[in-house]
């Protein structure tokens, strides 16, 4: 499984050049291209997890997008919720698939697969991803990286929270919230999280049983509670740094930060949005030529710019402003690596710890 130590970050600018190109794979390409050339059929369909689509119609998803159907005439169905919400989506429908490509965050990504729910396919570009961003066999292909955090409170608070413990303040009763391990990708990886800062599962689930006494409750959707947090109404709330800093563009009140445990350093994981192909698709071609898109120089340039998150190819070096600005949101914080074949293989079983613990 992936490798790598915690390690301190002082900038991010992509990931390792691992590997040669994989090859397409899978698929009845020429028939997949006459159907996408019939009249009507000028559209693919993606299934996504939130946060690269913006608000207000200016996300990367709004700009790659516009920019697809620019270059080839093919429109864009989108479809969007937590990460497990759409991987359950796209198992419901198998014996009629709907969507042609399925973006989500681990271990959701490996879920998906692991349901055959995607064929491969590797998109042009892939060689300049991690090793550890892709799937060997052509399955997935991240294509914007990011990573958990938290966010809070900027007016109300007056320093972020730095560590775990502080979380359990009760005048924070009622005003922190995370989205629900085990449907959104990144209210699972608070689980992910507490597991590997408490040291295990027992210890972890010890913690979470806890803070549940200031938890405001369930959410299917973390985009939903940077607003929250932003407004006031609640003063803490889990997230990742690619669409919380693209949300603070818009909400002056939100900042990001990263738990520890009393006397630890603040640490950090990957998110990345992962993309894949899926295995009976309505519009197979489509789906590969917007991988392509995905993962192309031009579309990969904008992901700082306009994202607000980190480039999935490491031949991809951005340097504007907002690269600058997420360095400093990343200098200073140590990045582990989650053991993600455990947590693919067990997620059922730390879900329903978690269920148990809080009694949710």
């Amino acid at each position: 499984m992936p490798r790598s130590l915690p390690r301190p970050l002082a900038a991010l600018t992509g990931c390792v050049v691992l590997g040669a190109a994989l090859t397409a794979c899978g698929g009845s390409s020429a028939a997949d291209s006459a159907a996408d050339s019939a009249g009507g059929e000028k559209t693919v369909t993606v299934y996504s997890a939130d946060g690269l689509k913006g608000e207000k119609g200016d996300g990367w998803y709004d700009r790659v997008f516009a920019d697809f159907t620019k270059k080839t005439g093919i429109k864009v169905k989108y479809v969007e919720g937590g990460s497990g919400e759409m991987v359950q989506r796209a198992v419901r429908e198998q014996s009629n698939p709907q969507a042609d490509v399925l973006i989500t965050l681990p271990p959701f990504i490996q879920q998906a697969d692991g349901k055959g729910l995607l064929q491969s396919y590797a998109p042009q570009g892939a060689e300049q991803v991690s090793g550890a961003n892709k799937a060997p066999d052509g399955k997935w292909t991240s294509v914007v990286n990011n990573y958990f955090g938290f966010v809070y409170n900027k007016k109300e608070l007056t320093g972020a929270p730095t560590t775990w413990e502080q979380l359990l303040d009760p005048k924070l009763k009622g005003r922190l919230q995370y989205s629900t391990p085990g449907v959104a990708g990144d209210g699972t990886a608070v689980l992910v999280k507490a597991m590997h800062d408490f040291g295990g599962k027992e210890a972890a689930m010890e913690y979470l049983k806890k803070l549940q006494g200031n938890n405001v409750g369930p959410s299917s959707s973390t985009s939903k509670l940077a607003p929250k947090t932003d407004k006031g109404e609640i003063l803490v709330a889990n997230g990742d740094v690619q669409m919380n800093f693209a949300q603070s563009k818009s909400m002056p009140n939100l900042g990001i930060w990263f738990p520890a445990r009393d006397g630890g350093k603040p640490t950090t994981f990957a998110l990345p949005y992962a993309a894949g192909l899926t295995a009976k698709g309505p519009h197979s071609e489509n789906g590969r030529k917007l991988l392509d898109h995905l993962l192309g120089e031009d579309a990969q340039k904008l992901v700082s710019e306009v994202g607000g998150g980190f480039p999935a190819r490491a031949d991809v070096k951005p340097t504007g402003a907002n690269a600058v600005e997420l360095a400093k949101v990343m200098a200073g914080v140590e990045v582990f690596e989650p053991d993600w074949a455990d947590i693919d293989k067990n997620l059922s079983a730390y879900v329903d710890a978690w269920k148990s613990a809080t009694g949710s």
